[in-house]
């Protein structure tokens, strides 16, 4: 029985030293529940998303022309129903279609937003933490500007300087965020930068160019990847209330943000033209949030059992 045992606790411990640190936060992310159905529910409109992109290259635009935007006087503010499920809203469009629709403008231009500020930001972050000194100093203080300013805030200006439209937002969201990743790189640079192995890389000739981008910024992923899930969330937040201020994407394309705005003052009327845009914001944000709270936990080696 002894024996057994000891079989067993080596075969267990084996498996562990076999998997990668991917492999092990993967393991440990599926573990989590609530993370597994943001994680769930995020992949749904990444589906959806894409689908409703096919369909307009497809077919030019047409079912978008002809079921999204095309109005009916007749039918507006009509309830859920069997033909309708979500209902239509103040000018007879299907509430559902413009759902399934509005969930591209928010993913996409949230995540594209997203990826220029941790472009923009990861390369601030790690030359600032990499060279130190006055370079760092530089690059912090004017992040620490930005910083004072609120994300929103800063994002309308920008949008009201450049004007309303889907690139325009974008940009605005960028900049927003781009400090938030600067200090976050910032951060996991300074960790990384003084181990072991990047001397032993430094000492067989590596340039600094190298070692920025092949070993300290690859083994500083875990974090900046964490910021990225909840930055995505709050990039969507923030785009939503820009359309919602009249000073995001512009009627009739669907956005969720434009969609909440145009419909408050049908509110008493028809309780679903707010509501269900609101849900679809509310859960995506929620979603995000846990698919962060779980990546956090599962790559914190803190937590590791």
């Amino acid at each position: 029985m002894i024996e057994k045992k000891e079989l067993s606790n080596t075969t267990i411990v084996d498996e562990k030293k076999q998997r990668s640190l991917w492999q092990e936060a993967w393991r440990r992310f599926r573990k989590n529940r609530m993370a597994m159905v943001g994680l769930t529910f995020i992949t749904f409109l990444v589906i959806v998303s894409l689908t409703t992109l096919i369909i307009d290259l497809v077919t030019h635009n047409a079912i978008y022309n002809e079921y999204v935007v095309k109005q009916d006087l007749f039918s507006r503010l009509n309830g859920p129903s069997k033909q309708h499920i979500f209902g239509q809203d103040e000018f007879g469009r299907d509430m559902l279609l413009r759902m399934l629709w509005g969930a591209r403008y928010s993913l996409f231009t949230g995540g594209i937003a997203i990826i220029l500020a941790l472009c923009a930001g990861g390369i601030l972050g790690a030359v600032s933490g990499y060279y130190g000194g006055a370079t760092d100093t530089i690059i912090m203080r004017v992040m620490d500007v930005l910083l004072a300013i609120p994300s929103m805030l800063l994002a309308t200006a920008i949008v009201a300087a450049l004007g309303t439209s889907i690139w325009n937002v974008m940009i605005a969201i960028a900049i927003a965020y781009i400090p938030t990743f600067a200090r976050t790189v910032r951060a996991a640079v300074l960790t990384v930068k003084d181990q072991d192995f990047i001397e032993a890389a430094r000492a067989i000739g590596c340039s600094n160019r190298e070692l920025i981008l092949k070993y300290i910024i690859p083994n500083s992923l875990a974090p900046i990847i964490v910021q990225a899930t909840l930055g995505l969330a709050g990039a969507i937040l923030s785009i939503a209330g820009l359309s919602f201020l009249g000073l995001g994407i512009q009627p009739p394309t669907p956005e969720w943000g434009a969609m909440l705005s145009n419909a408050r003052t049908y509110i008493r009327d028809a309780w679903h033209v707010t509501v269900i845009p609101g849900l679809g914001i509310m859960l995506t944000i929620l979603s995000l949030n846990l698919m962060g709270d779980g990546l956090r936990d599962a790559m914190d080696p803190k937590l590791k059992n």
